[in-house]
């Protein structure tokens, strides 16, 4: 016979408990996780701001092709304790894909820049001269 949690409502359910705080938001349709991203324009550049502590630079990936940036990245890791008594082995893997359209005919793909510093991946994305705002021009009349 199986018994339901609410059979002994004085115990918490500690499977319920653990996993409720989860949303499936930074989950993919693969269900692996993804990096929250802020997207901000300005006049001269678009900056994207990849929140991913604990990677380092040599994790990822960024280009450009046909006015579609990507960010990618993949990580393993493996531990190995060996002990006189026990060996423990942990093995971690990370990866994600985030693609992005970009505006045709405004960004210069020749500058763009990329950083990763304090957990954060940076990448300015500077506009073409022609794409910036021209300021008023005053015309005379005569």
């Amino acid at each position: 016979m199986l018994l339901k949690s609410t059979d002994f409502p004085a115990l918490p359910n500690v499977f319920n408990d653990f996993f409720r705080d989860w949303s499936t938001s930074n989950f993919s349709d693969t269900n692996t996780t993804l990096p929250a991203v802020n997207i901000k324009e300005n006049e001269n550049e678009f900056t994207v701001d990849v929140a991913a502590p604990g990677m380092n630079k040599e994790d990822f990936q960024v280009n450009i092709e046909n006015d579609i940036l990507t960010i990618s990245s993949e990580r393993k890791e493996n531990k190995e304790d060996v002990n006189d008594n026990y060996t423990r082995k942990e093995y971690s893997y990370m990866s994600f894909k985030r693609s992005f359209t970009l505006p045709k005919g405004i960004v210069d793909s020749e500058k763009i820049k990329a950083a990763y510093k304090n957990g954060e991946l940076k990448i300015d994305i500077p506009k073409l001269e022609i794409a910036k705002p021209k300021p008023a021009k005053l015309i005379t009349v005569e």
